[in-house]
């Protein structure tokens, strides 16, 4: 087990407009088969990085993390040559670490080459690591990442400051488009208004009809369905009944749901009726201590994390298509923030979500219904 600083080179078609800004996700796996053993690397670790590109500069994070046994995070900045496309990751800090107290940390050199094909981006190669205190050699193997939307923690600062930057700019361009479309309508509506004037002057000529139809022939038939109205009366307060019970749903909400943000990591889009939700620590076992929420009822109270999952099962149909599951920190365990992986089970479909939360902030995790 090991935490994987690193130094990372990108190379490849990248064009002088191409932005790295953005998450990007994947793995990394080892090649050396003595180094594999030694470091019980045989399985592929995930492998994130956030970056916020400016120019010729970035800054950005990495995570590196397996299941239940290891995680870690660090800053990062960077350069890029628009000119090669090679760009240069170096980790600075690190920033959170769950692994075994027997561990030690490694720099890890990447090439990757830049690919596009449609939409999707992507970014893979070889990498060679380095002991962190003394740079002796750790091994070497293949890296993977590919541009994604969503984080498997969630979006850092500068990536959703980033984000609606672009967004506005879009905003101020279809502004520019629509200055000149609401007077050709205004002037229309004017005209029109004025050709209804003459239909308006023609009914005046029908009042002593009006004046046919109020005289006694009315005034009976109202009186009959009098008695017929009255039992129109009993369901009116059964409608009544049914907001009662909507109204009283917002005052249930606990406290702690309403007081700390609820921040949406994953929205995942299931077709089977049952779900198996198992929630771990996330690295090493720190006294991480949670409760969970199911449409905001409480259904896991103070409960502690560890290689042993705290289970749930969702029932889901075509009139009970939409859960959200809300995990909230009771306190930040031995190594702050509160970390878990919730592992759900879909029929045939396995996902692995990273949860974060802190006593500011909940992870919220939504859950979608569509039939085969």
């Amino acid at each position: 087990m090991r935490l994987i600083l690193v130094l990372m080179l990108f190379w490849g078609p990248v064009a002088s407009s191409q932005d790295l800004s953005g998450i990007w996700r994947g793995s990394f796996v080892s090649t050396e088969k003595g180094i594999t053993n030694l470091f019980n690397l045989e399985e592929r670790y995930k492998y994130e990085v956030q970056i916020d590109q400016r120019s010729k500069q970035f800054k950005g994070v990495t995570y590196s993390y397996k299941t239940t046994v290891f995680y870690g995070k660090a800053a990062a900045d960077g350069t890029v040559n628009p000119k090669t496309g090679k760009v240069m990751l170096n980790e600075l800090r690190l920033l959170e670490l769950k692994m075994s107290p027997d561990s030690y940390a490694c720099w890890m050199v990447c090439m990757l080459q830049y690919t596009k094909n449609g939409e999707e981006e992507f970014l893979e190669g070889k990498f060679s690591s380095y002991r962190e205190s003394d740079s002796s050699f750790c091994g070497r193997g293949t890296v993977f990442l590919r541009k994604v939307a969503s984080s498997d923690f969630y979006k850092e600062p500068f990536v959703i400051k980033r984000e609606l930057e672009k967004q506005k700019a879009v905003e101020r361009a279809l502004a520019k488009k629509k200055v000149t479309t609401p007077l050709n309508k205004t002037t229309t509506a004017k005209t029109s208004a004025a050709t209804t004037k003459p239909p308006v002057k023609k009914p005046v000529t029908t009042p002593p009809v009006a004046k046919k139809t109020t005289p006694a022939v009315t005034q009976p038939p109202v009186a009959k369905k009098d008695p017929k109205s009255a039992p129109v009366t009993a369901p009116v307060e059964t409608e009544k009944k049914s907001p009662v019970v909507k109204t009283t749903f917002p005052t249930i909400i606990p406290p702690v749901l309403k007081n700390r943000s609820n921040e949406v990591v994953e929205t995942l889009v299931v077709n089977t009726n049952e779900i198996t939700v198992n929630l771990y620590d996330n690295g090493t076992i720190d006294h991480d201590t949670v409760s969970v929420y199911l449409d905001k009822k409480l259904v896991l109270s103070r409960q502690m994390l560890t290689t042993v999952p705290l289970s749930l099962k969702l029932k889901m149909d075509e009139a009970n298509d939409y859960h959200e599951l809300v995990m909230v920190a009771e306190n930040l365990g031995d190594i702050p923030p509160n970390t878990s992986l919730m592992v759900v089970k879909a029929g045939d479909k396995t996902f692995e979500v990273r949860i974060t939360s802190t006593e500011q902030k909940n992870a919220m995790v939504i859950f979608k219904y569509e039939k085969k």
